[in-house]
């Protein structure tokens, strides 16, 4: 039986709006609980953000899906936006907002919130960063993109799906800058909006070459200057 176009956006804005919520339940509700039901929750929650888009696409809507080849052009550009980003994070985290004192009240948040996640130890963290800039941000760009900006691209322009998709990416990294800066910080919203505008930058990317293999690769590099940058501030803990 065909599946209504109805059904197709109730799916659609399911996956944009969920990963807030579960963002919400691990990272606010449950802060300072311990930290298997932090781990526990999060685990839960990614587990059915990311097997929704394979479920709908694969069982509900019965599509054939290809894998292309990578693509210098979309690599080529993955590459050098994620690049340009994650050397511009670094230096201005490390070389300008570090030595002025700009982490000092974010960086006990976020070490408290390494710790209650259970990543104290370098080991585990060291784990955690490449889960998270390898496989994570592949899972990421195959939610975000794959699904959510190619489904949008049915029931809207070009621009407008770019937008949508990229704001709904934004919105649960608007929850964690605010436990970290605070819910009136500018910093919480200057970031968000450059998360924003990279997720833009990533549905174009993949938008052009029709792979997602450069926008993991800029995604990838992003993440590791992110976990780079908290290392930095937390090093004394693991």
């Amino acid at each position: 039986m065909a599946v209504s176009s109805r059904a197709n956006l109730a799916a659609t804005t399911f996956a944009i709006i969920f990963p807030t919520i579960v963002t919400l339940a691990y990272f606010v509700v449950l802060a300072g609980q311990p930290s298997s039901l932090q781990g526990g929750a999060a685990a839960i929650g990614k587990v059915i953000q990311f097997a929704f888009p394979a479920v709908w696409v694969f069982f509900v809507m019965r599509e054939k899906v290809s894998c292309p080849c990578p693509t210098w052009r979309g690599i080529g550009a993955g590459f050098g936006f994620g690049l340009l980003v994650a050397a511009a994070m670094l230096a201005v985290a490390l070389l300008w907002l570090k030595p002025i004192g700009f982490f000092d009240q974010s960086g006990e948040a976020i070490r408290e919130k390494i710790i209650g996640i259970g990543l104290n130890t370098l080991p585990k963290y060291i784990a955690a960063s490449l889960f998270y800039a390898f496989i994570h941000s592949l899972m990421e760009e195959y939610y975000w993109r794959w699904f959510v900006f190619r489904r949008l691209k049915e029931f809207a322009s070009l621009p407008t799906a770019i937008a949508i998709s990229s704001l709904g990416f934004m919105a649960h990294h608007v929850i964690v800058l605010a436990v970290y800066f605070g819910w009136t910080s500018p910093a919480t919203y200057l970031f968000s909006a450059a998360v924003a505008i990279g997720g833009a930058v990533w549905a174009w990317i993949y938008q052009k070459s029709e792979s997602l293999y450069g926008p993991w690769l800029s995604h990838l590099l992003v993440d590791a200057a992110i976990f780079t940058v908290g290392y930095n501030l937390a090093r004394d803990l693991l």
